[in-house]
């Protein structure tokens, strides 16, 4: 027969909650947070591999030696960028400060690698338009966004509707890098072909309606605030995938914006095309816009809105890379 005592513990033991997995605990400490999605995957997989090198032992009974092995193994045997590194580390650290909630004295004392300065590759205003020109479709509106606006990447394929003001020539960055929003320019070289791809982003959502979907995600508890937005055409994707696909968050089938390898192989394949030799990606049309503007007599503090600096050391670095030199002194032997 067992005890009260036996039942009072058995009781206590089936009313207590189940304790949260690890990782699940990671992902819920990140949504608390509000870090992206990018950096969440990033997180998971540097802390996987973490627990996975120390043979699947819990971080708990690791510390600042297992860390400084797995920093320096990725240094030396595996040969990683100090910005990888760095992230690395900024994983771990999120995993026992914010996770396990352990302060200890080691944390204080990880040495984070040492990033060197780089210079942005540029592309001269020629080879930039023979490498739009070599590109076609919904693929060149978007390079020529990156170029002509100076977007980011991602910041051109999480453009929607509502943020597109063809009449003012206005584009509206929303949470871009930081999370901050800002304005930037549209160039009218550009309003025929994005109307006209708007104008086909509107008939596949009006076809998504019919199918009984249209849905989009929206960012934050907007879907909860207001019922209706995730289904109007202003918070659609300018560029949406060709495909549905199952929202993580809910569930759901909607249509999410284009994947980023698409304009990433076109660029590739255009740079080959147009026989450029420097390693062209799309983020080196954003670093001509910047480069190109500053040479064309623009403000720098012009040019550190419309990017999105916060601080304008940062656009400096652009002056470093105009066309007359490292540091635009004319050399004596073109005197």
């Amino acid at each position: 027969m067992p005890t009260a005592e036996n039942l009072a513990v058995i009781s206590n033991t089936e009313s207590a909650p189940p304790r949260p997995r690890l990782f699940d605990e990671v992902r819920r400490r990140l949504w608390v947070k509000h870090y992206s999605l990018r950096t969440e995957q990033a997180y998971l997989y540097w802390i996987r591999r973490y627990i996975q090198i120390n043979s699947r032992r819990h971080p708990r009974e690791l510390g600042g030696t297992e860390i400084e092995r797995f920093l320096s193994d990725l240094a030396q045997r595996h040969r990683v960028a100090p910005s990888t590194q760095n992230q690395a580390l900024a994983a771990l650290l999120f995993l026992y400060r914010e996770v396990l909630a352990l302060d200890l004295p080691w944390m204080e004392n990880v040495v984070r690698a040492k990033r060197p300065p780089r210079l942005p590759v540029v592309l001269s205003r020629a080879e930039t338009m023979a490498l739009l020109h070599a590109m076609s479709g919904r693929e060149a509106l978007m390079a020529g966004l990156l170029y002509g606006s100076g977007l980011r990447l991602m910041e051109c394929l999480r453009l929607r509707m509502k943020d597109v003001d063809l009449a003012r020539h206005e584009i509206t960055v929303r949470e871009g890098k930081g999370g901050k929003d800002r304005k930037t320019v549209l160039p009218e070289r550009l309003r025929p072909a994005l109307q006209a791809q708007m104008d086909s982003a509107r008939a596949q959502h009006a076809r998504d309606l019919e199918a009984g979907f249209g849905a989009v995600s929206l960012p934050y508890a907007l879907a909860r605030k207001y019922r209706s937005a995730e289904k109007e055409p202003g918070w659609q994707y300018v560029f949406p995938a060709a495909r549905r696909a199952t929202d993580p968050a809910d569930g759901r089938e909607k249509r999410h914006h284009l994947d980023e390898g698409v304009l990433q192989r076109a660029v590739r394949a255009a740079a080959r095309t147009a026989g450029i030799l420097k390693p062209v990606s799309p983020h080196t049309l954003r670093h001509c816009f910047a480069t190109h503007l500053l040479e064309g007599g623009a403000d720098i503090r012009t040019v550190q809105e419309l990017l999105g600096h916060k601080d304008v050391t940062t656009t400096q670095i652009y002056t470093h890379v105009l066309n007359r030199g490292t540091v635009g002194v004319l050399s004596p032997l073109d005197r």
